[in-house]
This record gives C-alpha cells, structure tokens and sequence, in this order.
C-alpha cells in the first residue's frame, strides 16, 4: 500500500506549481501544532495548499499523501497505513478529503496519540462534517478556513499583478487616494472585477475559463446531494428543499426577502426544521443570510444572499435568469466580509458603519443624514467624500 501511495503522490507533486502561494494558509500547515486541518468548500484550492506545503518543506521519502476518497484507501485502515509509513522512518502524513473516511476523528485521534513524533495535516471539502466531529480533536487540532479567493488574490494569480492587502480601516480613511492610484497604475483593473465577479472565487479558471461554470455547478451539485444529506442525517427526499431555497433567490432577482412563516407552509415544514436547513446551507457556504445585529442567536435573517458572486452567477445560467446587477453588488460586498449585519437605514451595517450599495451615480439620499455611512459604489475609482469603489473590498485579504 505504501509503495502505491508514493508513486501517486510523485505524479502530484511533481504537478503542483509554487508560482502562487497563498501565504496565509501555509503558514498555518507550517506552524509547530502536529495537527492542522484545512476545511472550506469544494475547489477553493486546499489540496494545491496541502502539496505545495510538501514541496517546499520535505524530502519525498518523509511524507505520505493520499486521498481518503482514493479507491484503494476506502476499505483501508489509515491507521495501519501510518503505522506501517511509521516504520518506515516516515514524518508526516497528509490526508485530503478526510470527511470521505468513515470514523475518520477517532482514527486521527488514535493516530495522534499512538506517533508522538508524527506530523499530520489534513484537509476536509465540507466544513459542517469537519465541524461536527471536531469536538473529540479540540484539544489537540488547529482549524483553518480556507476562503475563496479574494479580487487580490485573483489578480495575483491571474495577471501577477501584486497589490498590497489593505485594512478596513485604511479603506475607509483613505478610498480616494488608494482606489484613484491603483486604477491609474493598473487600467485594466476594473475589467479584471467584473470578469472576478464571474468566474475569479475558485482557482480552476486557471484550467479553463470556458467550463468554469460548469465545474462550479457540479460542485454544487455534490455539496447538496451528497454532502448535506451525508453529513446531517438528512432523508435524500428532503434534497428537494435546498434546491428550492437555490431558486428561490434566482428567480427573486433581487436580494431574497426572508418570510419564515411563508417559506414553511411552501416547503412543508416545520419553523425549526427551516432554521435548521438553513443553516445547514449557510455553513456549506452556498447561501449567506444577512441578519440584523441582535444578542438573539436565532433571530431570523432579514435577506438571503448566495455566498459569492460566482455562485450567483453560476445558478442564474443553469436556471436561465438574467443576474441582476444590484444583487451582484450587494453580494460581492457581504462576501467581503466574515460579520456583517443587515441594516434598516442603508444596505449593510459592518463594524458600526453604513453601507449603502449602489452605481456610480448613487445619491446620499438614503444615508444623508447618518453619522459613518458611506456610498459604495460600482466605479473604477472616485474622488467624492464618503464614496467608496466596491472593488476596494476585494483587497481586504
């Protein structure tokens, strides 16, 4: 078994480019915790995190990589795998897709426990399975989110130009002189965001720009039918609901209005087991719901947003709807940002600030007289006092 894992893993690494690296996350598979795990949706680009991590840091006799959805490791034990790699003289041992692993936290944790010298670094496509078998690892495993990729990212990778991450506090303060700047150096730039808002959240554009949909689509398509029903116990007749709540905000155009009561006598069910579906939903990073900022953890979320353009995008040419430019406006924005609240004053409420979302022509009307509020708006650059260019957030990470 391990002669066979390392002549697969050879052909990986031998394909994996060290052109683009994100930092962020390496640095976590290189710090001194034993046990790291990378979780976050299918093809935001954990595995090209997990072999570059590799290539950089060991000798190809130290590591062993392997998938758990590999057909030969399924009816396998992983355990006896790393025990044999142990023998061996082996350090680390890295395990894509480690949610496709029956029992797969015990097994960790036996792992960890038995090879105190060992090294293990794992990933997971579903952050709720990762999520819900945590609790038997907390002691001992460090958790990373791996996010799409962000405008920043997406130049870097697609056009190598490199621009400084920025804060939200710089932008706020400075969005003038920053996006006036950046715009005049870089002309292309606010073309490069629109083709971002359609086909830059996921790294295999790099592959092939023309089927980037399709493979999105697909992807989506196993969160929902395999993922969700695995991980949570869930009838595969109920499938049927979480499709529903997709095309509800496709054919809504507009930022989905949430209705609880209406929801539940349309798809038949319970007030708790909607709540549950939707945030069953919202942790596989399919749909962001906005909610007001209340102490109440269950209060109800104002609107309903898909996780990120793309998706948006993605679902609207399957289902043959025209996107709607004021959604895709308002869901880049939330997809900026981890914590962001619905406001009744303008669109958005982040960190105590108002954000209203608009064109290039937006007025104040709405915010005018509202103390730190602020215009975000769809332009190149501006130099209009509180008016901010959408693009901007994309520089956040």
């Amino acid at each position: 078994m391990i002669k066979y894992i390392q002549n697969k893993q050879i052909r990986n690494i031998t394909a994996v480019n060290l052109d683009f690296i994100r930092e962020q996350y390496l640095s976590k598979l290189t710090s001194k915790n034993r046990l790291v795990g990378l979780i976050g949706q299918r093809g935001v680009g954990k595995t090209t995190l997990l072999l570059q991590y590799l290539k950089q840091n060991f000798k190809p006799l130290e590591y062993l990589y392997f998938s758990a959805d590999d057909v030969y490791i399924i009816n396998s034990s992983i355990y006896d795998i790393t025990d044999e790699f142990v023998k061996l003289g082996g350090k680390i041992i890295v395990i894509d897709e480690i949610h496709k692993y029956q029992n797969w936290a015990n097994e960790i944790k036996t792992i960890y426990d038995s090879f105190p010298e060992l090294i293990i670094r794992f990933s997971g496509s579903s952050m709720l399975n990762i999520l819900n078998e945590k609790f038997d690892l907390s002691r001992r495993c460090v958790i990373s989110y791996v996010k799409p990729l962000s405008f920043r990212e997406f130049l870097k990778l697609s056009e190598n130009i490199d621009i400084a991450q920025l804060s939200f506090e710089e932008i706020l303060a400075n969005h003038n002189e920053l996006s006036s700047t950046l715009a005049l150096e870089n002309p292309t730039l606010y073309k490069s965001f629109l083709k971002y808002l359609q086909i830059g959240f996921y790294p295999f554009f790099i592959e092939d720009e023309i089927e980037y949909k399709n493979k999105l689509f697909n992807a989506c398509e196993k969160i929902i039918n395999e993922d969700i029903p695995s991980l949570n116990k869930i009838e595969y007749t109920h499938l049927s609901i979480f499709k529903k709540f997709i095309a509800k905000l496709i054919y809504a155009k507009i930022p989905f209005k949430v209705n609880i009561a209406e929801l539940c006598r349309e798809f038949g069910v319970s007030h708790p087991t909607l709540a549950t579906y939707l945030e069953i939903l919202q942790n596989s990073k399919l749909i962001k719901p906005i909610k007001k900022q209340s102490n109440n953890i269950s209060k109800k979320p104002e609107k309903l947003l898909f996780g990120n353009t793309n998706l948006l995008y993605t679902f609207a040419d399957e289902f043959g709807v025209e996107v709607d430019i004021g959604t895709v406006r308002e869901t880049f924005f939330a997809s900026c940002f981890d914590t962001i609240y619905y406001s009744d004053i303008g669109d958005f409420s982040v960190d105590g600030y108002i954000f209203e979302i608009g064109g290039k022509n937006k007025k104040f009307t709405q915010i005018k007289d509202t103390n730190n509020s602020f215009l975000v708006i769809d332009t190149d650059y501006t130099m209009e006092k509180n008016k901010i260019p959408l693009w901007l957030f994309g520089l956040l990470y």
